[in-house]
């Protein structure tokens, strides 16, 4: 386990590498595991459970019947690290990771804007 950050090889403005160190093996930052695949922007919903949290994604979808588009939401259980620690109501960056546990395959990169912002 090394305490110094990684470049986890993700550019999006408003991410920056979590100040405070952990020692999860788990963590892209401090750990082993490599980031790949689709990235996403949600809102935890719950963050209850321990290293875990469920994110909120919205989309739309176009329903070609109708001629416009339909709003969609779909939940996805993320990797919260302990560096990281991201509360209820924030907006959070997610990217695919391998699976990581039988329903977890994502991990949270950062905290984009906290809950009172």
């Amino acid at each position: 386990m090394s305490q110094t950050t990684r470049n986890v090889g993700i550019v999006y403005p408003g991410l920056k590498p979590p100040e405070k160190a952990c020692n999860d093996r788990k963590c892209p930052w401090h750990g082993n595991v490599s980031v790949r695949g689709s990235l996403f922007i949600g809102k935890v919903v719950k963050a209850k459970l321990h290293s875990t949290a469920v994110v909120e994604k919205e989309y739309l979808v176009w329903i070609r019947k109708f001629k416009r588009y339909e709003r969609r939401r779909s939940k996805i259980h993320v990797h919260n690290p302990p560096c990281i620690n991201a509360k209820e109501g924030d907006t959070v960056l997610i990217s695919e990771t391998r699976p990581l546990s039988k329903s977890i395959s994502f991990v949270i990169l950062g905290i984009l804007q906290q809950k009172g912002d």
